[in-house]
């Protein structure tokens, strides 16, 4: 356990080295920080309506304004980092999970399963992410739990291929060849031995896969097929602003700098943790 933390400890410090990594480490930090807390910040009740301050300008009362419905957009913008997390982090780490899981086994295990959930994962791929997120939130209904399967269920090939190809690569490896040889079993191999080699990669995938997930939920809800009205999403921000551009443009604001701080943000985090848990980029630094 002291070697884990250690090892953490080791990586956030090297993440915070990195002037890019350390943006993305605070951007991040602040998206979390304001999701958790968001009930605590929002100044105001963000589905509360108050026609009469409807499509107010920022001011020290409202300092992003209002909407149509006279809302105010900077507690909707907080409460929408809840939205979006709530999407992104079950969905990504879900989907790593059950990748990770199918992708070992792919790689260890004998060929016909290898190719068995190969061509599982290809059918997945071969549907668009959009038109089968269109296609289930038909048959299911627009809400956050569909959200979250259409992104989990499109995503888990991505982790399951990666992770397949990280253990043919470690399998015939000497430590492994004498764990199989003192009689180790397949679970103990996998979990033991190959899961620590394996889970760095892909938790730079994850991060880096964050802000996509994101940015699909906003898409979904700006179509109205993502989470229902009155929840506030940075999707429904801009869907509301869009519309209401000539009388304010303060909406599409609200809606669309958070989704490119969140980019940003896992975009340098991602990259930073890439350079500092490959040890190839590491020795290269």
């Amino acid at each position: 356990m002291k070697k884990s933390r250690s090892e953490l400890g080791q990586i956030i410090v090297g993440v915070a080295r990195d002037p890019l990594g350390l943006m993305g480490l605070i951007i991040v930090g602040a998206i979390v920080f304001c999701a958790i807390f968001a009930y605590w910040i929002v100044p105001y009740d963000p589905i509360a309506m108050d026609i009469k301050s409807r499509l107010q300008g920022p001011s020290a009362a409202h300092l992003l304004g209002t909407d149509q419905l006279g809302r105010d957009t900077f507690s909707r913008v907080i409460a929408g980092g809840q939205v979006a997390l709530k999407v992104a982090l079950p969905a990504v780490f879900g989907a790593m999970a059950i990748g990770l899981t199918l992708g070992m086994i792919a790689g260890y295990g004998p060929k016909w399963l290898d190719n068995l959930l190969m061509l599982f994962f290809d059918t997945i791929r071969s549907f668009p992410t959009v038109m089968f997120a269109l296609a289930v939130v038909a048959l299911i209904g627009p809400s956050l739990q569909t959200v979250v399967f259409v992104v989990m269920a499109t995503s888990i090939p991505t982790y399951g291929r990666v992770a397949r190809t990280q253990t043919l690569t470690l399998r015939n490896s000497e430590f492994i060849l004498a764990e199989r040889s003192m009689g180790a079993s397949m679970a103990r191999i996998l979990g033991v031995h190959m899961l620590p080699n394996i889970i760095g990669v892909l938790a730079v995938l994850a991060a880096m896969d964050i802000p996509t997930v994101i940015a699909l939920e906003a898409g979904l809800s700006f179509l109205g097929l993502g989470v229902k009205p009155p929840t506030p999403s940075w999707g429904a921000l801009l869907k509301d602003g869009y519309s209401l551009i000539r009388q304010t443009p303060w909406l599409v604001v609200g809606g669309g700098l958070p989704i490119i701080l969140a980019t940003l943000g896992f975009t340098f985090l991602g990259e930073s943790l890439r350079d500092v848990v490959d040890p190839k980029l590491r020795k290269q630094r």
